[in-house]
């Protein structure tokens, strides 16, 4: 089997538009939730969330083409863009048929749908635009990736809720590792700061309706009671070791392992056990050739919510054993908002630069412990600490359960 390794990275978040300053915002503690600009809320129950701020399709993308695209697209392809660039990736240096894309997203184009049902409703059938499916399927992200970078290789789109992004990048490591593929970029993308969404969401109870940004997204902690929606892209580009090596690629890390299972319990709620969640960290670990001893470092799905919050803390002491007690865990939605179909996407980024630099960035605003919640969650300031294995969860409603594991490459 092939060794995976990560050769590109690449973000557009609510805390940075780029690796680099989404790494320093991070650790420095910035909250990107806050007065949601998108739309009028008058009338919400929410009114707070995490949104992309001066981001600039055309830096990317050329404005005709960019107009044929939703913003999770847009968002997606500029991550790609920046992932692609650094990680040197040419059609002189890899076989375009053993090069793929595989990006998720929750929901797709949300923001085209509502838009094109507005023409509908108020101006009849013929003023709706003929790229409105193209634009809003979620599909055409990973789609437009690859013809912008002629990757004719497997290109789909997962759509598993919170989890899209996450298999995302294992189904792409699986590829990779098994000689399917010499390279892919994977990852996840999503923008669903738009009314119905706000409003769907609120009205099942699963946004936080505070005012207050800095209590509006508390992982873990006694306070919380819903999350915060976000927006963005965090995108991967992954390579077998022998082709990045073949071609002189600086080699950022090494993706080691992938685990997925299902709840098979509700539509939204989490099995209260923990049993499946724990089975894909145990699947994902073994994978790797990791003992929960090894693993320094968790980025939690840490939703804000209190049911799974919660659960996720039972699954990790069940998937950990006694190790659970010295392991570092954090959420980094305190700052981004959930990332829906985005979130494995970034957070597997982040777990590629906490193992790059040794440091884990915290949870922020975190108050009141919850002795539900009873391990170490490194609040509020960034820990400094060597990081050689780190995993990250995604969990999302339905049952999807993903988690990544990241290891620093020797």
């Amino acid at each position: 089997m092939n060794r995976v390794v990560i050769t590109g990275m690449g973000a557009i978040t609510p805390i940075g538009n780029d690796i680099e300053t989404f790494w320093k915002n991070l650790i420095a503690g910035k909250n990107g939730i806050g007065k949601i600009t998108h739309f009028d809320t008058e009338g919400f129950k929410a009114t707070l969330a995490a949104e992309v701020k001066e981001f600039e399709p055309t830096d990317y993308i050329e404005k005709k083409e960019a107009r044929k695209m939703d913003r999770f697209c847009q968002f997606a392809l500029a991550a790609a863009c920046q992932a692609m660039e650094q990680s040197g990736i040419t059609p002189e240096n890899t076989d375009p048929y053993r090069f793929g894309t595989i990006v998720g997203s929750g929901i797709g184009g949300m923001e085209t749908f509502c838009d094109e049902f507005e023409k509908y409703f108020t101006k009849g059938p013929g003023r709706v635009s003929p790229f409105f499916i193209p634009t809003m399927i979620s599909n055409m992200a990973a789609a437009r990736i690859s013809m912008r970078f002629g990757a004719k290789g497997d290109s789909y789109c997962p759509v598993t809720a919170c989890s899209s992004g996450a298999h995302a990048i294992g189904e792409a490591f699986r590829l990779i590792r098994h000689g399917y593929a010499d390279c892919m970029v994977a990852g996840g993308a999503e923008a669903c700061i738009v009314p119905l969404a706000i409003a769907g969401f609120s009205n099942m109870h699963a946004l936080n309706t505070s005012e207050d940004p800095d209590a509006a997204s508390v992982p873990f902690d006694a306070r919380r009671a819903g999350f915060v929606m976000g927006e963005g892209a965090g995108i991967l580009v992954l390579e077998s070791e022998e082709h990045a090596k073949a071609r002189g690629a600086e080699i950022l890390g090494e993706l080691a392992g992938y685990g997925a299972s299902s709840d098979a319990y509700h539509i939204t709620s989490p099995d209260p056990s923990g049993e499946a969640a724990c089975r894909a960290m145990q699947l994902a670990m073994a994978d790797a050739g990791v003992t929960p001893e090894q693993v320094d470092y968790l980025n939690a799905h840490g939703t804000a919510t209190p049911i799974n919050d919660a659960f996720e803390t039972n699954a990790v002491k069940l998937a950990f054993g006694e190790a659970a007690k010295g392991l570092h865990i954090s959420s980094t939605k305190s700052m981004t908002g959930h990332l829906l179909g985005a979130a494995g996407g970034v957070e597997a980024l982040v777990c590629a630069l906490a193992v790059r630099d040794g440091v884990i960035p915290p949870p922020i605003n975190y108050r009141e412990p919850d002795p539900e919640c009873d391990l170490d969650y490194t609040p509020n300031e960034a820990l400094h600490t060597p990081v050689e294995v780190a995993l990250t969860n995604s969990l999302g409603f339905g049952g999807h359960n993903a988690t990544i594991v990241v290891r620093a490459y020797r």
